[in-house]
Parts: C-alpha cells; structure tokens; sequence
C-alpha cells in the first residue's frame, strides 16, 4: 500500500564543502544551546545536570564516543544564561577539537556508577565541584534539573545545598522540535539505511543466517559514516511470532518472513526503521498479514498533522487482542510510535497501552510510526516502520525503501535474486 503522503529525501551530502550549502554545524550548536537554555528557563530551573550522553550533546556539541555511554564520567551543567560546563575525561582533546567550549571544559569526578567504593569520597568532591559552578553562575539557590545519575552522587549534592529536581522534562521540552539541521541529519541517517537494505536483500537466500544480515548491515553503514549501530533486529520465520525484539544464528529457509529493524546514528541523530522481505514467493496468509500491517500504519501516517494528538493516532490500531495478543501490556511496541532525534524514544510515544497522552503533535517533530501483523498459519510476521517529519499539513516520510508490498527475494524467479 503506498503512502498518502509525499515522501522526502536529504538536501546534502555528508561531507562539508566550500562550494555548497549543507549542514551548519555552528548554527546547529547554537540553536541546540539556545533551545535548551529557553527550556531550563521556563521549567523554572537554574540550571540542568546532565549525565546523559544525548543530552550532554545537545547542550555542549560534544562527543567521546559510545566507549563511554554507561560509564557516568562525562557531565554538563548548563544554566539559563552564559555558556554550559563541561566535564570530561578527555579535556585536553577537546580544548583543541571543540574550541567554542575550550575555555569551559576541565576533568570531572565519578564513582562510575559504583566501581570506586563509596568510602572514597569522591561523590562529595564532585557535588563541591558542582556547587562552585552553580555559585559561579549565580543560580546555586535555585533548584537544579538532573536527568539520570547514581543515587550516592545525588545525595552528595543535597548535603552542599543543592535542591535536586527532575530535569529530563527540560530537556524533552528543548529536543521535541527539530531544527532544519537536525532533520537533514535525520535525513541522512535513514538514506544509510536505504543503502543497507539494498545489500539485505540481495543476501536474503536459502542458507544466509540472521545473524549474517545483521553483519552486512555493520559493515555497510560504518563504511558510509555511521558512529554507532546501536542494534539491528534480524528475526526470520516463526520467530517473528511473537516478536522475539533479537536476532539468532538461525537459518533463512524458503518461504521465510524475514524482517529487520536498523538503530544507527550519523552525527548523532539516529534510526529506527523496519523492514519485511520474504524468501522465496509469499503464502496467502504472508500476504494477508503484510497487508495489515500496512493498512495499519498507513491509517496512522494520515493522522498526522499538528495538534493531532498521540492517543488520537493510536485509536486507529488495532486492540492487543485482535491482533493475537494478550493485552496492550504484553503487546507493547508491536503498534508504537516514538520520537527519533539524539536518542530513540523521544517524544511523542504513540501507544494504546498508555492512554491520556494529549499533548498535541507540532511542527518539526520527527517520529517513527510501526506495525505488526503475525501471519495466520504461525509462518511469521510482517513488520513495518517508517520516519515521518511533521509539517504544516501534515507529514513527510524520510524512509524511502519500498515497503509497498512484501518484496520477494533469494530464489529464482524473485524481485531480488
């Protein structure tokens, strides 16, 4: 079924060049910043520290690589006003790759989540630290936005002072729209994704392992630029129902339901993007189960405008228990929409398991929209996502891989052999 709805492709290349516009990294640090300080601002904070690695790099424009994801050694604090401070366990480097926080970056301290026993007292050496920021700025009598940070650490900073609040709110607030540089990133981050899926299919055949697909997926995006493949979902035949959300080492047969999902991120900004293949020719009951799914999500896509809001898109999905399910809990994430930007999950989530979501879709938002549909004799199941930017009247696709209909592939006499 195809989309009533134009699709949209990247402006630019991924190299910056003197000769064309592009991406401008500066203008996009800027508005990031901007926006996030106008969000700290009106949720009535001081200030925001952040751990987050998504958050950290909206604020500051800074990276470390995905090394240092889970490790709590890399902090922010950003106030209303002034420039944010980082801390970082590469200081030096950054004070020559990221000059526009040069004068603003030092080493911090951290427990690592633990690794360092808590007699040591490096958790009040960190809160000292924070309070000296925080009075440097002048907002150390205000309440103070965290977004995740081990629990001894925050008790460090209540015992200088330091009145602790959610600050992952904030934060959502500034992400949620998108800048015009942030959707071409987006845009190119998917147009990897189409590369990739022009070598899965041609790999689908009798013989090829899930776990194979997941390798040229690997391979075929860090060779285009991506900086981390966060996961590739790789599930064929009767283990796509239920949906097993992992791939294994099994062995794609003819007339296989093979469906993958492809997280990566380029500069940051990431993907979420399913697609179905069959190996061989499809059954009636493949067919049907296809079909479903992309009725299904082609309802949701013809919601989308702003001031629609998410618990209005999710009434057009099917209930958990007609689609072979036990209820909305156990059929989480099979009928879902997310919001897509420096992390997965932003807003808005899109969902029937929780309803009273009516905070109303605006301009610029980037989200996923994805269905399943298990194929009636237990054969498999299809599963189908794409990206969508809002406009002013409704939507664009950014995934532009074929999804409308069941391509069949690996066997002579298929689409793609």
């Amino acid at each position: 079924m195809k989309y009533n709805r134009p699709y949209a492709t990247a402006r630019w290349g991924t190299q910056a060049k003197d000769w064309e516009g592009g991406v401008d990294y500066h203008r996009l640090r800027a508005e990031r910043l901007a926006r996030a300080q106008a969000a700290i601002k009106s949720n009535g904070l001081g200030a925001v520290l952040c751990f987050n690695f998504d958050n950290i790099r909206y604020i500051t424009g800074t990276h470390i690589g995905e090394w240092a994801r889970d490790k709590f050694i890399r902090y922010t604090v950003c106030a209303a006003e002034g420039k944010p401070f980082l801390w970082d366990p590469a200081a030096p480097a950054k004070r020559i790759s990221s000059p526009w926080i040069a004068d603003q970056v030092a080493a911090g301290h951290s427990t690592m989540q633990g690794g360092l026993p808590l007699t040591m007292g490096i958790q009040a050496d960190f809160a000292r630290g924070i309070k000296k920021a925080l009075v440097e700025l002048g907002v150390d009598k205000l309440p103070i936005g965290i977004d995740v940070m081990e629990l001894p650490m925050i008790r460090a900073l209540e015992r200088e002072g330091i009145e602790v609040v959610d600050g992952q709110q904030a934060m959502l607030d500034a992400r949620e729209v998108k800048t015009a540089d942030e959707i071409e990133l987006l845009k190119v981050a998917c147009a990897m994704v189409d590369a990739a899926y022009v070598d899965v299919v041609k790999a689908i055949r009798p013989g090829t392992r899930e776990n194979e697909l997941v390798a040229i997926v690997n391979d075929r995006l860090f060779r285009l630029g991506s900086e981390r493949v966060e996961c590739v979902n790789s599930v064929s035949g009767a283990r796509g129902r239920p949906h097993c959300h992992t791939f294994s080492d099994r062995l794609i047969q003819p007339g296989d339901m093979v469906f993958l999902d492809i997280m990566h991120s380029y500069n940051g900004y990431r993907t979420c993007y399913y697609r179905t293949f069959i190996c061989g020719e499809p059954n009636k009951y493949q067919i049907e189960a296809y079909e479903k799914a992309s009725k299904w999500i082609s309802a949701s896509i013809d919601m989308i405008r702003p001031g629609v809001t998410p618990d209005e898109i999710a009434a057009v999905w099917p209930k958990a228990e007609e689609f072979g399910y036990r209820d909305e809990a156990e059929a989480f994430l099979l009928q879902y929409g997310h919001g897509v930007g420096l992390s997965l999950w932003e807003r808005p989530i899109i969902s029937r398991r929780y309803s009273g979501n009516t905070r109303p879709l605006k301009e610029g938002m980037v989200f996923a929209l994805e269905t399943w549909c298990g194929a009636e004799d237990g054969s498999g199941a299809a599963r189908i996502e794409e990206e969508v930017v809002v406009t002013r009247n409704g939507c664009e696709i950014i995934t532009n891989f074929p999804s409308d209909h069941l391509m069949s592939c690996g066997l002579p006499g298929c689409e793609v052999f």
